[in-house]
C-alpha cells in the first residue's frame, strides 16, 4: 500500500471531507507523494565498505534539505566516479526522484532516461518497484504539457493486462495495477476519453482476480463527471459481484447530482439485504444535498421495521445538514415527540447538538427538564448541552436548582467541571459549600480539585484545616 499513500494530495477535497466515513481505495496520483513526503525508502541498504559511502551520504542528506539540484549532481557524480558501486541503483531513483520535483520539461526527460536506464540495467534492484511508480508519474506529467510519446506509453500502461481474465491474482498491493491506475489517473486529467472506455473494461470483468483493480477503477471514475459516469457506478452497484466494490460505487454516487442517481440510492437503501452498503447509501443520499434525498432520508428514519442502526444513521446526517434545510431540523423535534426507541432519542439529541442556533439550544434544555424523559435521555441532551460552545453557561446554570433527580444533578456537576469558564468554578463551590446534598458537595469538591483554579485550591485548604 505503500505505492498509494499520494492519493489524499491529489484528491484532497473529496476525500478529506469524507474521510472516515467510508473506506476509499487507495490510488496513487502522479507527482504528489514527491512534494508531500520526506524521501525514504525501506529498500535502502548502507553498505559502509563501498568507496561510494561518504559521496551518497553527503547526497542523501542534500536531498534531505531540499536542494534539489545540488543533490541530483551528486548522484550523477556518484554513478560517473564509481560505477561499479553498489549504491548506483539506488543513485539512479534518487536522482530521478529530484530532477522530478524540479518539474521542468529538460529534468522530466532526463529523469525519465534515467530511470529507464536504471531498469534495463538493474531489473532486480529492491528499488524497482518504486522506479517504476516514479518513471509512471514523470511520463503523466511530461504528458500533460503535450508529450505524445509519454501519452502512449500511459496508454499502454493502462491498457496492459486488462482483459487478462484470472490468470493472476492482484491484490490490493499488487504493482501492475499500481502502475495501471497510476497510468489512468493521468490520463484522465488530461483526456477523459482516452481512459474512460479502459475503465469500463475493467469494470466489466467478473473474476474475483480483478476485484483489487476494479475497486480503484471505481475511484478514478467518480472523479472525472462525463456523461457515462452515473451508468458506470450504478451498473458497478448493481451487477459486481465484489462487495466493497458494490459499496464504493455506492459512496461515489453521491457526487452524481441527479435524479437518476437519488432513485438508484433510494432503492438501494430500501430493498439492499447489506447493511454495509445501505449505511453508505445513506451516507451518499445526504451528501447529494438534494431535497428529495433528505425526503427520502426523513421517510427512512421513521421506519419502525428498518434496522435501528440504520435510522440512527439516517437521523445523524439530517442532522448534519440541518443548517442548510430547515426541515430537516423541524422533522427530527417532531420524531423525537413521536419515538419511544431510546437509540433513536439518544441519535437525535445527538443530531440536534451538532445543528447551531438558539432554536436547539431551547430544545436541548427543555429536553433536560422535561421529566417524562428518560433520566438517561435527559443526561444524554445535558451533556451535549454542556458541549456547545454557542449555549451560554448562564442559560445552563439555573437548571441545577431545577432538577429533582439526583443522577441528573450530579451528572450536571460533571458538565460544569467541563467548562472553562469561571462562572463554572463559581457554581462548583457553591455547591460544595451549600448543597443540602452531602453526596452532591462531595462530587463538586472532587471535580474543583481537578480544577487548576486558586479559588477552589483555596476552599479545599479551607475544608482540610477546619
Amino acid at each position: 500500500m505503500r505505492l498509494f499513500t499520494t492519493i489524499a494530495i491529489a484528491i484532497g477535497g473529496v476525500v478529506g471531507a469524507q474521510q472516515g466515513i467510508a473506506r476509499v481505495a487507495d490510488v496513487p496520483q502522479p507527482g504528489s507523494a514527491l512534494e508531500a513526503a520526506a524521501p525514504s525508502a525501506a529498500w535502502e541498504r548502507e553498505y559502509r565498505a563501498d568507496p561510494a559511502d561518504s559521496l551518497y551520504r553527503l547526497a542523501r542528506r542534500t536531498l534531505n534539505d531540499g536542494n534539489n539540484r545540488k543533490a541530483a549532481q551528486l548522484f550523477e557524480e556518484l554513478r560517473r566516479r564509481y560505477p561499479d558501486s553498489q549504491y548506483v541503483p539506488e543513485a539512479m531513483y534518487w536522482q530521478a526522484f529530484a530532477l522530478r520535483r524540479l518539474g521542468g520539461e529538460r529534468d522530466l526527460r532526463t529523469a525519465q532516461s534515467v530511470l529507464q536506464d536504471q531498469l534495463d540495467r538493474f531489473p532486480d534492484a529492491s528499488s524497482t518497484r518504486d522506479s517504476r511508480t516514479l518513471l509512471t508519474e514523470i511520463q503523466g506529467a511530461l504528458a500533460k504539457r503535450g508529450d505524445a510519446d509519454a501519452t502512449q506509453r500511459l496508454l499502454d500502461k493502462a491498457q496492459r493486462d486488462t482483459a487478462r481474465g484470472a490468470r493472476n491474482c492482484a491484490s490490493d498491493d499488487d504493482e501492475d495495477s499500481d502502475i495501471r491506475v497510476s497510468a489512468l489517473m493521468s490520463l484522465l486529467q488530461m483526456n477523459s476519453d482516452e481512459a474512460m472506455p479502459i475503465l469500463k473494461q475493467v469494470l466489466a470483468r467478473r473474476d474475483a482476480c480483478s476485484a483489487a483493480l476494479r475497486r480503484k477503477a471505481v475511484f478514478l471514475v467518480a472523479q472525472k463527471h462525463t456523461s457515462e459516469t452515473e451508468s458506470i457506478l450504478l451498473d458497478a452497484v448493481r451487477n459486481d459481484p465484489d462487495p466493497e466494490v458494490r459499496e464504493q460505487a455506492v459512496f461515489w454516487l453521491s457526487n452524481v447530482h441527479s435524479d437518476r442517481a437519488v432513485s438508484a440510492l433510494d432503492s438501494i437503501l430500501r430493498s439492499s439485504t447489506d447493511q454495509d452498503v445501505q449505511e453508505k447509501a445513506i451516507f451518499a443520499l445526504a451528501n447529494t444535498g438534494e431535497p428529495r434525498a433528505f425526503e427520502i432520508l426523513r421517510a427512512y428514519a421513521q421506519r419502525k421495521d428498518a434496522p435501528g442502526e440504520l435510522r440512527a444513521k439516517a437521523v445523524f446526517w439530517l442532522g448534519q445538514h440541518a443548517g442548510r434545510n430547515p426541515e430537516n431540523l423541524a422533522f427530527l423535534r417532531s420524531l423525537f415527540d413521536q419515538t419511544d426507541d431510546e437509540d433513536i432519542q439518544n441519535a437525535i439529541i445527538q443530531a440536534m447538538s451538532q445543528a447551531r442556533g438558539d432554536e436547539s439550544n431551547r430544545w436541548l434544555l427543555d429536553v433536560i427538564q422535561n421529566e417524562k424523559q428518560p433520566v438517561e435521555t435527559r443526561k444524554k441532551a445535558l451533556f451535549w448541552a454542556g458541549q456547545r460552545s454557542d449555549l451560554e453557561l448562564t442559560q445552563l446554570l439555573p437548571l441545577y436548582d431545577k432538577l429533582k433527580d439526583e443522577e441528573l444533578r450530579e451528572h450536571f456537576i460533571f458538565v460544569l467541571s467541563q467548562r472553562r469558564e469561571p462562572a463554572a468554578a463559581d457554581k462548583l463551590i457553591q455547591i460544595a459549600k451549600n448543597d443540602p446534598d452531602t453526596e452532591m458537595r462531595k462530587k463538586a469538591l472532587f471535580w474543583l480539585a481537578q480544577k487548576n483554579d486558586p479559588r477552589a485550591k483555596q476552599l479545599l485548604l479551607d475544608i482540610i484545616n477546619q
